[in-house]
């Protein structure tokens, strides 16, 4: 299936600094892409280059498979930064100015883009009424209009309490349930695992690697185990082989294995063949928080 979004080579620079420094990938279709990095990592440039904002200096990028055209950016909804919406008007009055300036869609879709981000029912209430929360969706429900295929965020969490940082949450999952691709820079890397399926990772202009959540996360496989004597446990999966290492914490062991060798039934086995029955067995994702600082410390 042919990507939404492919970079290749893409660089651009600010004089002496260089914000992009060849960076290259592919947004599969369906996927909520996530582009994290450290601030100053060239994130929003490179949104930016992809919505031809910003020229790149070097590269070239392809959506849907073709260069650029208007046509093509039809099919994109953007948010590099909050719309100055009227404080005064209702959500259904600003939505109506959007759409009369942008020309996207026509008056009847509002209501559509509305339900979708669940404000429909506060259409008519001023903007100054609403929550950080539902100022950020109808935000989105801006880049909604015309019923664009593909989405591009930037920071759309940036500066919410934890109720519209859940808010927005949602809304990108069932957004992508309904069939939008969405492709999100941010920070926040807690809502970004919550959300994304795959990632990008940026420091100082230059990818440190990319792809599917999981195969990112995933060096080694990493696995808690616990039994009644944890003594006798330690000292049976010291023999137990097939390059595994062990930490002890309290009364739980944290086993890593080489990628892809540990199965649960076989370790389950073998404790049960040496007189031991776990009252714990689990197979752990490390979590994106340690792969970013992992890597980007480096």
């Amino acid at each position: 299936m042919k990507s939404i979004l492919t970079l290749n080579n893409i660089a651009k620079s600010y004089g002496r600094i260089k914000a992009l420094n060849g960076v290259s990938f592919e947004v599969p279709p369906g996927s909520v892409f996530g582009v994290l990095g450290p601030n100053g990592s060239g994130k929003t440039t490179l949104l930016s280059i992809i919505l031809d904002v910003l020229k790149a200096d070097e590269g070239n990028f392809l959506w849907f498979g073709e260069t650029s055209t208007p046509e093509q950016r039809k099919k994109i909804g953007s948010l590099l930064e909050t719309p100055n919406f009227y404080h005064y008007l209702s959500g259904i009055n600003n939505l109506k100015i959007t759409n009369s300036i942008s020309g996207r869609g026509d008056i009847a879709a509002i209501d559509t883009v509305l339900e979708k981000v669940k404000l429909f029912e506060r259409r008519n209430s001023r903007f100054s009424t609403y929550s950080l929360g539902m100022k950020q969706r109808l935000a989105i429900a801006a880049a909604l209009l015309g019923d664009p295929q593909v989405l591009v965020l930037d920071e759309p969490t940036n500066g919410l309490d934890p109720v519209g940082i859940a808010e927005i949450r949602d809304l990108i999952i069932e957004l992508s349930k309904k069939g939008h691709t969405i492709i999100m820079a941010s920070h926040l890397l807690d809502e970004v695992e919550k959300v994304c399926t795959h990632v990008a990772i940026l420091k100082k202009g230059t990818l440190l690697t990319t792809g599917d959540v999981n195969d990112v996360l995933v060096d080694d496989d990493l696995i808690e185990i616990s039994a009644v004597d944890i003594d006798a446990l330690w000292s049976a999966m010291n023999d137990y082989g097939h390059g595994i290492k062990m930490t002890r914490d309290n009364n739980m062991l944290q086993i890593t294995l080489p990628k892809g060798t540990s199965r649960l039934d076989d370790i389950n086995n073998y404790c049960f063949s040496k007189g031991i029955i776990l009252n714990h067995l689990l197979f752990k994702k490390k979590r994106l928080e340690a792969k970013f600082f992992e890597l980007t410390n480096n």
